[in-house]
């Protein structure tokens, strides 16, 4: 993939910018839903082991694992910006799927859902990211990629805001009333409930393909892909991403840190919740986690070079996501929950600096193939939450969160081994 900067008049630079960042609100918005639809589809579906909620996040970030590669195969078909239009499509009927799923109240469907728009953001994200670092002056491409991760978080804060006052409104109230309904009548309340998420989703779906629509008239440049990457004969090839050590640390620490920014916050909610939170307030706590995420980002872009370099900061950050953890383990009640949504600010620095460090050294024949392997490290996303799901039905929702320190220290490890040089 060619790397060398798009120069545009300045006009059409802005109108670029905005896009692109427009797509990236959409990534924070739709993605950070998820810290809501954990404890209403619990709620909805009527789920009896705490485990099942979790399965909302490993149904939508394995997809980025099983899709990783396949995208990248599509997207040299299509083209960079007909694939964004083909992921905001894919998107839209994941979230269409979300009208039988309530209408039949059925969690395996909902799952489904998940998976599509999961798969739809994978293809959108391969297509977007590489403009950010192109779009303008090499020298400002920390810059902008620090302003797309500001458009991410705002609109990761709102999500859980708009989506639990739509779907969870009276939260509390519905919860009592649940509990005093039985047999059909119980079922007959549970029927509406789950009925709430059509119009949302109804509403996000056609925004989508009306987003999709519009594309083809915004003029975004296409980028050029090449024949460097032969996805096919990755495990043949004389000289592989498998003899890339550096790559594989740096899939780890893709797992470990997504992992633990999935869990704080997407399970905040649930535990919030179990340290005496009403639903009504838990609900919305993963906004407080975005919020501190946020802070991260600000501290990144007038920190970073001027008083402390990337790979310097990744460290730090990781011993700062190990003290909030350890609070969060070993502080009581409504403290440990602000402490886990100060996490948000410990994670916010991690998965920027992998990247350069993971694809050092590798040929520009196996940059495509590379970035793929990556972007598979998103499975932490799925995987993590929901064994702390498992673990929290065994140890306790607050012991459970030991889970949090390997991730950490992993990364750690990742730096002595392979930033620090």
């Amino acid at each position: 993939m060619s790397t060398a900067a798009i120069t545009t008049p300045a006009n059409n630079y802005r109108m670029q910018i905005s896009i692109i960042g427009a797509f990236f609100f959409i990534f924070g918005f739709i993605t950070w839903t998820n810290g809501t639809l954990i404890p209403y589809l619990k709620i909805a579906c009527d789920l009896q082991q705490e485990w099942q909620a979790y399965l909302v996040t490993f149904a939508f970030y394995i997809s980025y694992t099983l899709m990783a590669i396949p995208c990248g195969m599509i997207l040299r078909k299509t083209g960079m910006v007909k694939g964004m239009q083909l992921g905001l499509a894919v998107m839209a009927l994941g979230c269409l799927l979300f009208i039988p799923a309530a209408s039949s109240r059925t969690y395996s469907f909902f799952l489904f859902g998940l998976f599509v728009i999961g798969a739809g953001l994978t293809i959108l994200q391969t297509a977007v990211n590489p403009y950010i670092t192109i779009l303008g002056p090499a020298n400002r491409a920390a810059q902008r990629i620090s302003i797309m991760g500001i458009c991410n978080k705002l609109a990761g804060m709102l999500a859980p805001i708009i989506l639990g006052a739509i779907i969870l409104q009276n939260s509390d109230g519905l919860t009592d009333e649940l509990k005093q309904l039985t047999g059909a009548a119980r079922d007959a309340r549970l029927d509406e409930l789950a009925a709430k998420v059509i119009t949302p989703y109804s509403v996000l779906a056609g925004a989508l393909l009306l987003v999709s629509f519009l594309l083809r008239f915004a003029h975004l440049p296409e980028i050029k892909t090449g024949n460097d990457a032969v996805l096919e004969n990755t495990n043949t090839a004389k000289d592989s991403v498998w003899k890339h050590p550096n790559l594989m640390f740096g899939f780890a620490a893709v797992f470990c840190s997504v992992a633990v920014e999935v869990m704080a916050g997407d399970t905040i909610g649930r535990y919030g919740q179990h340290q005496g939170f009403s639903l009504d307030v838990a609900k919305s706590l993963t906004s407080y986690t975005l919020f501190s995420m946020i802070g991260g980002y600000i501290f990144g872009i007038v920190a970073i070079p001027k008083f402390i370099s990337q790979e310097n900061a990744f460290r730090a950050f990781n011993f700062i996501g190990i003290v909030f953890t350890l609070l969060v383990l070993f502080t009581p009640g409504t403290t440990s929950v602000y402490c886990l949504a100060a996490l948000g600010f410990a994670n916010s620095m991690l998965w920027p600096a992998i990247w350069p460090a993971a694809m050092k050294g590798l040929p520009g024949k196996l940059i495509n193939v590379g970035s793929a392997v990556l972007i598979m490290g998103i499975a932490g996303g799925a995987v993590m939450p929901l064994l702390y799901g498992i673990l929290a039905g065994v140890q306790g929702f607050q012991t459970a969160y030991w889970l949090m320190l390997p991730c950490y220290f992993y990364n750690l490890y990742y730096w002595w081994k392979n930033m620090r040089k």
